[in-house]
């Protein structure tokens, strides 16, 4: 006899939070080792807001390495802010976003991707002790509006950062094809 819907539904498991984020210290962790083995790679001469940036590895992890803990502030200005929504984030062309992305891409490579390792630590650490009624509070983000701290959690650092899992596992495949990482 075949399974019923609910009991189909108990076999397949959707990805927590928790979950998602050791896929990324994993992925990012398996991405180490073939972007230091590419090395020396370029330094972008557009790596701002504009239309025509194009960043390299080293763009990539300096941005990750910066807005891990970037998010985790604003997150936790959100959840231990006033009843009403606390403003929060910033836009693409942030200026300090954009300065510290062009200092510390010149950083050796390990010590970004360690930089994003305890980054991501900091979020596991960190989301467990979440209750649900900070998890709902509002931020209000310049361009999203009003969020439930939920959605920067999803958004900000979850979506976020398994794009640039898959930016950089794009680039690696424009330089080797025949390999591939997942998330």
């Amino acid at each position: 006899m075949a399974p019923s819907y609910a009991q189909r539904a108990t076999l397949t498991t959707v990805p927590t939070e928790l979950d998602r984020l050791a896929a990324l210290r994993r992925s990012y962790a398996n991405l180490a080792t073939r972007v230091i083995a590419g090395e020396p790679w370029p330094l972008a001469t557009a790596f701002g807001a504009e239309p025509e940036a194009s960043w390299g590895p080293r763009e990539v992890l300096a941005h990750v390495a910066e807005m891990l803990p970037y998010w985790l502030g604003e997150l936790e200005r959100v959840v231990n802010g006033s009843p009403e929504p606390v403003p929060f984030g910033r836009l693409q062309t942030d200026t300090l976003r954009i300065g510290l992305i062009e200092r510390d891409r010149e950083l050796p490579i390990a010590l970004l991707f360690a930089r994003i390792d305890a980054g991501l630590r900091a979020w596991e650490e960190r989301l467990p002790t979440l209750a649900p009624e900070q998890r709902a509070k509002g931020g209000l983000h310049p361009r999203m509006g009003e969020v439930p701290a939920d959605r920067i959690l999803e958004r900000q650092l979850l979506e976020h950062a398994e794009e640039h899992v898959a930016q950089l596992q794009a680039i690696l495949a424009d330089v080797a094809p025949d390999s591939s990482d997942t998330v």
